[in-house]
């Protein structure tokens, strides 16, 4: 079943200059480090870039109604102004699936341009792919990372938002090591994000089509047994059987997992790996998650992906970025 509104087709957005406006926004949670903003948006404009604040940002109120009003209110307003080149979202927590049923998605449509986010801002990525085709960034966010970036989360953030040839070969950090669950080659758009939000989505027309797709998943502080139940849901809706690949990234937590959990989590991993995919490549331990050294995806852009007995692997975008103007 296609998801994907009929006649859309993926749209990059313009690649980022020096001197572009860069916009910060809070869909999700808001941020108990108010002073990262700060840092978050010094640090943006050390690199040439102007800054805007949202209207709302960082704001605080309990009435989820008002929330979530002020929050379209910031989305479309950033997304209809011609200044604003990109827009990074501040954060991730909850509150980002409340905004779908009333995003304007003619609006962001006419409108396309940069928007990064990860964790809870999965929903915004997937909706706004399904709805209108536009490629967003699953990437740093300013209150987490962006305030202080490593160099890994640094080159691949300015890499995928700047350069159009620099997917052509998208690389793991070196201490993140990475295990093959099975081999083999694919091709198609790169969808996914974090399980526990992914997997809410299903059953909605917020779901891209993931026929032919190349799966990559996160998660945090969610034991074996609750990912385990996530991709069965997945599966038991029949959206695993039609993808041609997964990638699986950090599934880390505030507290060490014992070796009985690792264990457990591998074995779930495997048992969907052989039972679920027709035939695709799989891989753990993708630069990617709730991570200090965070990998940059473009959500809905086509991919190659190869993964070898010995874990090796390469991630190429099948054709260079063609960004709209």
């Amino acid at each position: 079943m296609n998801r994907t509104c009929p006649g859309i087709h993926p749209t990059i957005p313009k690649a980022l200059e020096k001197g572009d406006t860069i916009a910060l926004v809070s869909p999700a949670s808001h941020s108990a480090h108010p002073q990262r903003i700060g840092l978050a948006s010094e640090y943006l404009e050390s690199k040439g870039y102007k800054v805007r604040h949202a209207t709302h940002l960082n704001r605080i109120d309990a009435d989820p109604a008002t929330a979530d009003r002020e929050k379209l209110e910031d989305l479309h307003e950033l997304f209809s102004d011609p200044v604003v080149r990109a827009i990074v979202c501040l954060r991730g927590g909850a509150g980002s699936s409340r905004l779908l049923g009333q995003l304007d998605y003619e609006l962001i449509a006419a409108n396309p341009k940069i928007l990064v986010g990860y964790s809870d801002i999965t929903a915004l990525s997937l909706g706004i792919f399904a709805k209108t085709g536009l490629v967003s960034f699953s990437g740093p966010m300013a209150a987490t990372e962006l305030w202080q970036p490593s160099p890994y989360t640094e080159e691949h953030f300015w890499g995928m938002l700047t350069d159009p040839g620099y997917s052509a070969e998208m690389l793991n950090h070196p201490l993140h090591h990475t295990r093959c669950l099975r081999p083999g080659k694919a091709e198609g758009p790169l969808i996914g994000g974090n399980l526990s939000v992914f997997a809410s989505l299903t059953g909605t027309p917020y779901m891209p089509n993931l026929d032919g797709a190349i799966l990559f998943l996160e998660d945090v502080n969610e034991p074996a047994y609750r990912i385990d139940r996530m991709l069965s849901h997945l599966a038991n809706a029949g959206l695993l059987r039609g993808c041609r690949g997964m990638l699986l990234g950090s599934f880390s937590g505030e507290i060490a997992p014992t070796e009985q959990e690792e264990g457990r989590l591998e074995s779930i991993f495997t048992y969907y790996s052989r039972s679920m995919l027709s035939g695709g490549p799989i891989m753990q331990g993708l630069s990617y998650g709730h991570i200090r050294n965070l990998m940059t995806i473009p959500v809905g852009q086509t991919f190659s992906f190869d993964v070898a007995q010995d874990g090796s692997f390469s991630l190429q975008a099948s054709s260079p970025a063609v960004h709209r103007p």
